[in-house]
């Protein structure tokens, strides 16, 4: 492909098949955006929701399969409650304003997290959406939204052990894909690279088990400033690395290509 200055197609420098499927972000520095120019905190939360639509875009642009971001933690209902608020009439607003695209550019929405201490409306939106956009392919949209991961992973671990006690599995059959199958993104394959913006270098509880392996990729941008051409750079670094899995010195994921 040519590569155009507004980075619509994939860069020449870019090797399609050597693309990681499925992304990781965990969007920080939305209120510092905002503070650092002298707007509310929810003006950053207004312009990094704006920045997902634009990654999202681009995942779906360029062949990458799955996008999955960390929009609502379990730790952030801290936040002042009218911050918490905003974000979750943000929620509500996109999710009425973009079915429409999201189902014409074939975008499957899954909602990740405990979202039962959610407004009932913006739950029964967030079904609608699953439910109506179950049967798109083009590129699989999934937004964890009160989530937190060791309390997925205690979710998990539950739910196994409640098919020990019924009978239906036994101590033997416990492995690794069993716990892969009980967290709340199977199936999709583990995230091949994680971007955290803002210069914050830590997980944060977020996806702990699935991001084992991942590259782990960090940027001073804040969030509201990571655009295509910020994602293209982490697409070029992921390429050049060396995936061992716990193995010696592997080559170069786009080497050869």
């Amino acid at each position: 492909m040519t590569q155009v200055n507004d980075f619509s197609t994939l860069p020449i420098d870019l090797h399609f098949d050597a693309l990681p499927a499925h992304v990781a972000v965990i969007m920080d520095g939305n209120g510092r955006w905002a503070t650092q120019r002298g707007l509310p905190r929810v003006a950053g939360h207004r312009q990094g929701a704006k920045t997902v639509k634009d990654l999202l875009r681009c995942c779906k642009d360029w062949g990458i399969g799955a996008l999955t971001v960390y929009a609502f933690s379990t730790e952030n209902w801290r936040r002042p409650m009218e911050e918490v608020g905003f974000l979750l009439r943000l929620f509500d607003r996109l999710l009425r304003r973009e079915m429409v695209e999201m189902q014409r550019e074939g975008v499957q929405i899954r909602f990740l997290g405990d979202l039962s201490p959610l407004p009932d409306r913006l739950q029964d939106l967030m079904q609608e959406a699953m439910a109506a956009t179950r049967h798109n392919q083009r590129v699989q949209f999934n937004v964890a939204v009160n989530y937190g991961g060791r309390q997925e992973l205690v979710a998990a671990t539950r739910h196994i052990a409640q098919q020990v006690s019924c009978g239906a599995l036994s101590l033997d059959q416990i492995d690794e894909e069993t716990l892969s199958r009980a967290l709340l993104t199977h199936p999709l394959p583990d995230p091949d690279l994680l971007i955290r913006t803002s210069g914050e270098q830590r997980l944060s509880n977020f996806l702990p088990w699935q991001l084992a392996y991942t590259e782990l990729y960090f940027t001073d941008l804040l969030w509201p400033e990571f655009d295509r051409a910020a994602f293209y750079q982490a697409l070029r670094w992921y390429q050049g690395r060396q995936r061992r899995f716990g193995g010696l010195v592997a080559a170069p994921i786009a080497q050869g290509l």
